[in-house]
């Protein structure tokens, strides 16, 4: 890739983090490509999807919370790491208004950009499940699905006006009804 069309990339990709961080994932295309100082064609060439755009903005991201899960899963205890890994989660889903439908969608749609970097994320997230419920320190009638699902619906908290201040709150709710008392 030229120099110059690296440049244009990169910006759009600062832009449309900042734009989609106030606007959420259903922002204007046209409006990202203004803000960097470029024509919708430069925007459509490098990303020719909205989900291509979230999928070059949320793959780095979602890869290392894949990454995390592993270093969290070695150095922690198993409800220590999967309380960890569910706040960082919570915490990069919900930076990006709009994300956590996306996501879902990506799950069920193989064809989706998004596809293989959320289907990684959810087995992480699974593998510290799975390591705390042998732990006996989680529920056993949860599984990967319905602890991605759970994450994802707090992350949307954080995202819902004048739930923000309870947010932290409903975490902690949410978190004592997958760990038990062992947790």
């Amino acid at each position: 890739m030229r120099a110059d069309a690296r440049a244009n990339r990169d910006r759009l990709l600062v832009v449309a983090a900042t734009v989609i961080t106030e606007q959420g994932v259903d922002a204007s295309m046209r409006d990202i490509a203004r803000q960097a100082g470029v024509g919708l064609a430069t925007l459509l060439r490098h990303f020719p999807t909205r989900e291509a755009l979230l999928e070059a903005l949320l793959r780095t991201r979602f890869d290392e919370l894949t990454a995390r899960a592993a270093e969290v899963e070695a150095s922690s205890t198993p409800a220590g790491a999967l309380r960890l890994w569910l706040r960082e989660f919570v915490a990069c889903t919900a930076n990006y208004r709009g994300v956590v439908t996306a996501m879902m969608r990506a799950i069920e749609d193989d064809e989706s950009a998004l596809h293989t970097s959320c289907v990684d994320m959810r087995a992480s997230g699974t593998r510290l499940l799975t390591r705390a419920q042998e732990a006996g320190v989680a529920r056993t009638d949860l599984d990967g699905a319905d602890l991605f699902a759970l994450a994802s619906s707090l992350a949307w908290l954080y995202d819902q006006p004048g739930i923000e201040a309870r947010a932290e709150h409903l975490f902690e709710v949410v978190l004592s009804a997958i760990l038990t008392n062992g947790g």
